[in-house]
Order: C-alpha cells, then sequence, then structure tokens
C-alpha cells in the first residue's frame, strides 16, 4: 500500500509522464495471487488496473487495485509444434531468445522491452506483420481470469466468443496470465535503417519517394517511415544531434541480395546519413528500430488511415518538423498484405493501408497543447481516417472512440455485459457504454 516499502518500484513503469497511484498494488507470481486480488477487488468494489511492463498506459490513475504481472514471466517454447508459452509479464525480447535457439521467432514488436502479453492482446503489429499479420492472428489458447474471480482456459473452441474479444479487446474482459503463441520459421533477416537528413532532402519528395516504393514491395518486406529532430544533447551519437532525420525502417525475410535490389529506389532518394541495411540474425532485430529502452514521459496518438495522402502527411512533417517547438515524432507504418486478412477475433481496422503515429516526450509540455497540435496534424489527413489503433494510443485519456469498427464495439460490449457487468476493469480504453461514440475520433 502506499508508504510501504516496494510501493513505488512496484507502480512504476515506463510511462512516466503520468503516475499510477493504486490504494493496493498486487505483486502477483502466479494465477492464484491474480484470482485473490480480482475477488478482492470484486468485493470491495474497487477497480482493477493491470501492469506489466507500463508502456501504454491510458491516463493517470489514483486509486484502486493494480495487478502488477512482471514476476509472471516464464516462456517455453515447443519447437515441434512452433509454439510458445508466455507469462503475463513476459517481454517480447525473452521470447525472441527463447524462439531463437530453435530458428524460429514471434511475431513480435519492434521493442524488446514491451510486454508481449499486452501488445498481443492490443492486435500487435510486429516487424513482420505484412507476411504474417497480427501477433493476436496466431495466439492458439489464453488462461484468464475474469471479474468473477475465475480462471478459464480460453480457446476458439472452447470459449469461442470470449476467445475472440480477449485477442484485440485489450484488458477489457478480465486478467490474462499467460497465453499459447504460434512461432513462424524465421532465423535471419534482411533489414536495418537508412536515414537522410531532412534539412538536405526535400521531406516532401523523400514522404513521396518511400510511398510509390511501398506499391512495388512484396508481402514479405514490412517497413516504416520515421521523421524526427533529434535534441542536441552529448549523450547522443554526434551524427544524430540536433539533426532532422527522415528514417526509413526495413525487415525482409527474403535473400540480402533480393533485399538490395528492392532496397535500391529508396538510396536514391539522396545522400545517406546512415545506412545499416544488413543481413543479421533475427535476435538482432531490435536494432532494426532501436526504439528507447529507458522509462520516459511522453504522450501519442494515432490514426488509422485507408489511403494515403501524402500531400496531408507532408503538412504533418512541416508542422511537427524543424519549425516546431517542442521534440515531436512522426511514424508512418505500411500495412496491407496478411494483415488485411480476416481472423477470429477483435482486431479491427484490417482494410487499412497505413498507421500514422505521433508522439511527443512530456518535458513540461503542457498536454492541451500538444492536443491542439495533434488535432492539427490528424486534421490534415482526416478524409482518410478509418479509425484509431489501441496498441498506439499513450496517455491520452481513456477515450475509446476510433479504436473499432461499429460491429466489432457492439460485440465487445456484449461481452463485456456478459463477463464484467459491474465494469470491475475500466482502467483502460473501455467499451462498455462506448457503442454510441463508434468513428468519433474525427
Amino acid at each position: 500500500m502506499p508508504g510501504q516499502e516496494g510501493y513505488d518500484e512496484e507502480v512504476a513503469g515506463f510511462q512516466t509522464g503520468f503516475a499510477q497511484r493504486p490504494a493496493l498494488v498486487v505483486a502477483a507470481r502466479d494465477t492464484g495471487d491474480v484470482v485473490a486480488a480480482v475477488r478482492y477487488a470484486a468485493e470491495a468494489g474497487l477497480p482493477v488496473g493491470v501492469q506489466a511492463t507500463g508502456h501504454g498506459l491510458p491516463d493517470a490513475a489514483e486509486g484502486g487495485v493494480l495487478i502488477s504481472t512482471r514476476r509472471m514471466d516464464a516462456v517455453a517454447v515447443d519447437a515441434g509444434a512452433r509454439t510458445a508459452r508466455v507469462g503475463a509479464g513476459t517481454r517480447w525480447g525473452q521470447v525472441v531468445a527463447a524462439a531463437a535457439e530453435h530458428g524460429l521467432a514471434p511475431l513480435n514488436g519492434s521493442a524488446p522491452g514491451v510486454g508481449a502479453v499486452s501488445y498481443t492482446l492490443g492486435g500487435g503489429l510486429g516487424i513482420l506483420a505484412r507476411q504474417f499479420g497480427y501477433a493476436a492472428d496466431h495466439v492458439r489458447s489464453l488462461d484468464v481470469v475474469t471479474a468473477d474471480g475465475e480462471a478459464r482456459h480460453v480457446t476458439a473452441d472452447r470459449e469461442p466468443e470470449l476467445f475472440w474479444g480477449l485477442l484485440g479487446g485489450g484488458a477489457n474482459l478480465g486478467v490474462v496470465t499467460g497465453l499459447e503463441t504460434g512461432l513462424v520459421p524465421v532465423a535471419r533477416l534482411y533489414g536495418g535503417a537508412l536515414a537522410f537528413d531532412g534539412r538536405a532532402v526535400d521531406p516532401a519528395a523523400a514522404l513521396r519517394a518511400y510511398a510509390a516504393w511501398t506499391a512495388t514491395v512484396p508481402d514479405e518486406l514490412t517497413s516504416s517511415l520515421a521523421a524526427l529532430v533529434y535534441p542536441d544533447l552529448p549523450q547522443l551519437p554526434p551524427h544524430l544531434r540536433g539533426r532532422y532525420l527522415l528514417t526509413v525502417r526495413v525487415a525482409y525475410t527474403g535473400s540480402a541480395a533480393d533485399g538490395e535490389r528492392l532496397v535500391a529506389p529508396l538510396r536514391a532518394i539522396g545522400p545517406a546519413v546512415s545506412d545499416d541495411l544488413r543481413e543479421l540474425p533475427y535476435t538482432e532485430s531490435h536494432t532494426i528500430h532501436s526504439d528507447p529502452d529507458f522509462p520516459h514521459a511522453y504522450y501519442g496518438e494515432s490514426r488509422v488511415l485507408r489511403d494515403l495522402d501524402t500531400d496531408a502527411v507532408a503538412r504533418i512533417l512541416a508542422l511537427t518538423g524543424p519549425a516546431a517547438d517542442h521534440m515531436h515524432v512522426v511514424q508512418l507504418n505500411h500495412l496491407g498484405g496478411a494483415l488485411g486478412r480476416p481472423a477470429d477475433n477483435a482486431v479491427p481496422h484490417r482494410e487499412a493501408g497505413w498507421l500514422l503515429r505521433l508522439l511527443s516526450p512530456l518535458d513540461g509540455t503542457d498536454r492541451e497543447a500538444l492536443r491542439a497540435l495533434y488535432a492539427e496534424a490528424f486534421g490534415a489527413v482526416r478524409d482518410d481516417v478509418i479509425g484509431r489503433s489501441l496498441n498506439f494510443t499513450f496517455a491520452s485519456g481513456d477515450r475509446p472512440e476510433g479504436l473499432y469498427d461499429a460491429g466489432t464495439l457492439k460485440r465487445l460490449a456484449g461481452l463485456k455485459a456478459t463477463y464484467d457487468p459491474a465494469n470491475l476493469f475500466r482502467r483502460n480504453y473501455g467499451v462498455g457504454d462506448a457503442v454510441a461514440s463508434v468513428s468519433a475520433c474525427r
């Protein structure tokens, strides 16, 4: 409880901008601890939150019960079945390392420190996504403690409706204590990052070249474009300090020779500040994005786009680039391929071609000022917006608008009424009373 030894360490997470101050934090070591915590919270009428790594907090929170699952971090790989059993607190880096021993890989995201289970429950957009789809599409079973305090083993055959809703529904329907997921036979990649000086090349022209290039690549190649002005800080490498960089990140499961041929048009954009495209073991796949691995405060939002208006995105680059009075990260993920295939889960917006993400460090910047800037930025692409992405909505309040299409949201709300009628699990992007607000993100 607050004031007791270990409390501050237990509630601390990757997101430091919005504190969690529960009345009680339960440091769970197994499913029994989770069952006890949920039953206690239900009897006391307290809301329940769950935290593995604390990357995707919806907002600050006071009171209630927080279940910390970071100790539940077991990984067990069945090489013959090409599956991995993953605990609620397991991080992607652990799963990558365990699977690599057998020449296999999970459908992990770009950051090895992110919780594998929580990321998968939000869909799971990985570095191999265009070839293999969402991480949620590969889940075989889940173990979950529902609001009635019961531990359930859920599969598509055993409890098909709950199985559907847990995968894509986030933390709305219970505390997932572990899952079994399929692995793919990938041991190496051709990939890396190719960075251009945004002051030496025309950002709009580079954006158009990248967008045109994505129309030519196979599904085996997944990529993204990021744009940001690095702060001029001594702890950064000299080639990054104060630079405005446009960086294309590539992951391709084909041969290095074919990869070199495929990326040749990118190198024609202009002189590269850095170019580390190469063949690499899958265990080094996190170096493609080199996401920050230290806790910090940040604000972020996303928009899922049906199509890409490069002129509109170029306006966003101008708004968030060197002329901005604050550091902003713009990321554009190329979707399509296997991401567009139907699957038996609640992951929405599969018709999308692109994901646009904005992220800003919170270092004294007013959150309302950021909201205003984001509204202007996302307003530029409003004609192509079909929703938001659950996994890339950071500390922007618990608004569920746009996270699901109308049919998916209605079905999730029905599941919520069945499995959590008292809305015990409400420290998230709730679906219980959100049906009327579908697609209001515009």
